[in-house]
């Protein structure tokens, strides 16, 4: 008898895919994602902010280090996704970034270029959506420090770190390798072809990003436990002259495999298919908008279901979300939160000209 005899339906494309499928199935695990108390933290792209009202809501302890004072609740909310995350970071696309995030808050890399100064305001270019400038050099230079030490103590505190890949194109300096979420010049700062120039990761700079994070991350947290997903969304734009179709396949094609090969090869680091149950053959045309972009709340309610199903958590189930239950017990809430996705504000969108 050889080996494909002893396989379960779920390995064949006729038995799993082509009949019979169950989103399910592309999502078992031989583990709990997330066990009951544990406290999370999350990082990514746009749709990855999206999954933070789910965790929060969920019974799950989300990690915030960094939250505006109450006095000043009254004031306009950040864009950006900087209220959405833990530490204030904002939407982190590519691996790079993450990495030099970490690196920066060890004390291991200090961008060359660490500021830009705007019509009497400090710009931080790392985080150039920011609704409030610092107004001074010194005020910068505290703010900053704040902020590292923010994403530090969030480091410190979680238990499991969510990262959502959402790119493999970005925009650095050619003086030093510093990775900014946007093209200077789109939401801040203005762009030098002498400074600023355009790079294409492939998938031996994602695996080697994704590596060193979780080898420069456990230096805080040594047991931290982290889960890799990509971003199901297409890309807005692209700047290497391809169709953005083919550079969006490209993208999420090194994304995939790079978060295969992180998971493989470190301990504690595992994938979840947000993905492929969105994007694969198999999904059907209304998990996604007209603009064949923007994930549509039936495709939210399905990966978040599964997800949460495969989490270990009292919190979970009182919440109501499980792949098998009515989708009327949680309905409205998935709802209300895929369509945040297309009113999120993204540094993407920016260059979108």
């Amino acid at each position: 008898m050889h080996p494909y005899k002893a396989l379960a339906d779920r390995a064949f494309w006729s038995r799993a895919v082509s009949s019979n499928y169950d989103a399910g199935d592309v999502a078992t695990l031989p583990y709990p994602l997330l066990k009951a108390g544990q406290k999370v933290m999350s990082a990514g792209s746009c749709f990855a902010a999206t999954l933070v009202p789910h965790l929060e809501k969920s019974g799950f302890r989300y990690v915030r280090t960094n939250s505006r004072h109450p006095d000043f609740a009254r004031l306009a909310p950040e864009n950006f996704s900087y209220d959405a995350f833990s530490a204030a970071y904002g939407n982190i696309y590519t691996a790079r970034h993450l990495l030099q995030l970490t690196q920066r808050c060890l004390g291991k890399f200090s961008p060359q270029e660490d500021r830009w100064h705007i019509d009497g305001k400090v710009i931080d270019q790392f985080r150039p959506g920011l609704r409030y400038a610092a107004r001074s050099d010194r005020e910068f230079d505290v703010l900053t420090e704040l902020y590292l030490r923010s994403v530090t103590e969030a480091f410190k505190q979680c238990d499991v770190f969510i990262f959502t890949l959402g790119l493999t194109e970005a925009w650095h300096s050619k003086i030093d390798g510093a990775v900014f979420p946007a093209c200077p010049g789109t939401i801040a700062g203005t762009f030098d072809p002498d400074k600023h120039d355009l790079v294409n990761f492939g998938v031996e700079d994602v695996v080697a990003d994704l590596n060193e994070f979780v080898a420069a991350v456990r230096q805080i947290n040594p047991g931290l436990r982290i889960i890799l997903t990509v971003s199901p969304v297409p890309m807005i734009a692209t700047a290497t002259g391809n169709h953005v179709l083919a550079a969006t396949s490209y993208t999420k094609s090194v994304l995939r495999v790079a978060a295969e090969d992180a998971a493989r090869v470190n301990e504690e680091v595992f994938y979840f298919p947000f993905y492929e149950i969105v994007t694969g053959p198999q999904a059907p045309k209304t998990y996604f908008a007209a603009d064949r972009r923007t994930v549509s709340p039936e495709a939210v309610k399905l990966v978040m279901s599964l997800f949460f199903a495969r989490c270990e958590t009292r919190g979970v189930e009182a919440a109501g979300v499980d792949d098998r239950r009515s989708a009327r017990s949680t309905g409205e809430a998935l709802t209300q939160l895929s369509t945040a996705i297309s009113e999120v504000e993204c540094e993407e969108a920016g260059q979108d000209a």
